[in-house]
């Protein structure tokens, strides 16, 4: 049966059947106290008089099909109910039951507006977005909690993950990319929290991070060499720093003829290469059972012949295998973490090592750290928003019981000019000992890329 013919079904309409939403006589006007109760309420009306009659088996990844088909039974339901509405009505009365039916409810128009890059869900009333790096309130709102929880419920279903009072935070994505994090009552006090960050349509390129003054051409020169050479980069930051932007533009120099395989907890990465295996770690099911987490799918990723691993997001014990995967011929290989500078970058890897429980020493842990880490590239958030790699330092060894740290690039801030902050990452003048590392692979570097010969 078509969809228009099932959307037409007779049978459906019938008095008390499935499509019967007429109980109270519905306004035939729109214009008096109460208007937004009243507009809710016609709009769960017809929304769910549309979605009884909408075939479960209707493919609604055909969008302009379904639309057209939802806009049909649209004013056929408006018809029927003799409901006048004016024009801005109608249309918004439609466009809001088919964000909810096709999209994400309120929160769709906020995914494809390109300037927000973060939305933030506190409960059904409270939604604030983020755009250039600051916080504002927007101007849409759930009916309720409960309805909050049935846009979660449609974001994690697809993916088998689940939240409720047992396990009641996710990580999940929406079907464009967009990291997706939801914590429910009872660990949120304040109903359902909804938290997204938006997948970029079109990935930030590297002429982009320059334009933004996010990185000089100087220091991605330097990074690209890194890359082709195969050196083992881990990308430092606070969240919302841009840590996977630029894991994103660095993927991008590795070369075409290399087999990189992925590891993320939300699939998020957007390499452009032919031959990138992509793989997922998965929480476990209601009964507790089938969790693979990211340290499985390291270790597991050694077995399937990988010229380059890159791991979206080191954040436990997972960051053992990482390091012994960079010290045992798997060069090349990217992560990112969080951390307040590259010092601290290499507490934390100290610290997630320790959460393995191999009981290492401390000097063995820093060892295995020292010789598997050629960069460390550290990214904020400044005061004005913009994000910024503010320091690119080099893993240069031991000394004693301390790794040892250069900095060749750093950020160096100028002034603040209506707001702005006003500076650039210039580099220190020293050159890292793995010079001899990019040479090997033919890089020939001009030294006035590391501050020689300039005024």
């Amino acid at each position: 049966m078509s969809i228009l013919r099932r959307l037409q079904s007779d049978e459906l309409n019938k008095p008390g059947g499935a499509g019967d939403v007429r109980g109270p006589a519905a306004p035939h006007r729109i214009a008096h106290t109460g208007i937004e109760s009243t507009y809710q309420d016609l709009k769960t009306r017809v929304q769910n008089k549309l979605l009884a009659t909408l075939d479960p088996g209707t493919d609604v990844t055909k969008i302009a099909e379904v639309r057209r088909t939802i806009q049909e039974m649209f004013e056929q339901i408006l018809n029927e109910e003799n409901i006048i509405l004016s024009r801005s009505e109608r249309a918004r009365l439609f466009e809001q039951i088919a964000a909810e039916i096709l999209g994400f409810g309120p929160l769709q128009p906020l995914l494809e507006e390109d300037s927000i890059t973060e939305i933030m869900v506190n409960g059904a009333k409270n939604i604030y977005v983020e755009r250039k790096g600051k916080i504002y309130r927007a101007p849409v709102a759930f009916e309720s909690n409960e309805h909050v929880m049935h846009i979660i419920e449609k974001i994690v279903a697809p993916l088998g993950r689940r939240v409720d009072e047992s396990s009641p935070y996710v990580d999940a994505r929406l079907p464009d990319g967009s990291r997706v994090n939801a914590v429910i009552p009872p660990i949120s006090l304040i109903g359902p929290v909804l938290t997204i960050r938006k997948f970029s349509k079109n990935p930030i390129t590297v002429e982009q991070l320059i334009q933004f003054g996010s990185i000089t051409p100087e220091a991605v020169e330097f990074l690209q060499a890194c890359v082709v050479a195969r050196c083992n980069i881990v990308i430092s930051g606070g969240t919302g720093s841009g840590k996977t932007t630029l894991l994103n533009v660095l993927s991008g120099f590795i070369p075409p003829d290399e087999r990189i395989i992925t590891v993320e907890n939300a699939a998020e990465l957007q390499l452009r290469q032919e031959h990138v295996v992509t793989l997922e770690s998965r929480p476990p099911n209601i009964e507790g059972k089938g969790e693979i987490t990211i340290r499985q799918l390291v270790i597991n990723t050694l077995r399937m012949r990988p010229d380059r691993i890159i791991v979206g997001e080191i954040r436990d014990e997972a960051a053992l295998d990482m390091l012994q995967a960079m010290n045992t011929g798997h060069e090349g290989s990217m992560t990112t973490l969080h951390s307040n500078s590259p010092r601290d970058t290499l507490a934390r890897l100290e610290t997630m090592v320790l959460m393995a429980g191999m009981d290492l020493p401390v000097r063995a842990i820093r060892e295995q750290i020292s010789s598997a880490i050629d960069l460390i590239v550290h990214q904020e958030r400044l005061r004005d928003g913009s994000r910024k790699v503010v320091n690119i330092t080099e893993v240069s060894g031991m000394e004693g019981e301390v790794i040892t740290l250069t900095d060749l690039f750093v950020f160096e801030q100028t002034g603040l000019e209506n707001g702005k902050v006003i500076g650039r990452l210039r580099p220190t003048g020293l050159r890292p000992r793995f010079m001899e590392k990019l040479e090997s692979a033919g890089i020939s570097l001009s030294p006035s890329i590391f501050g020689f010969g300039r005024r």
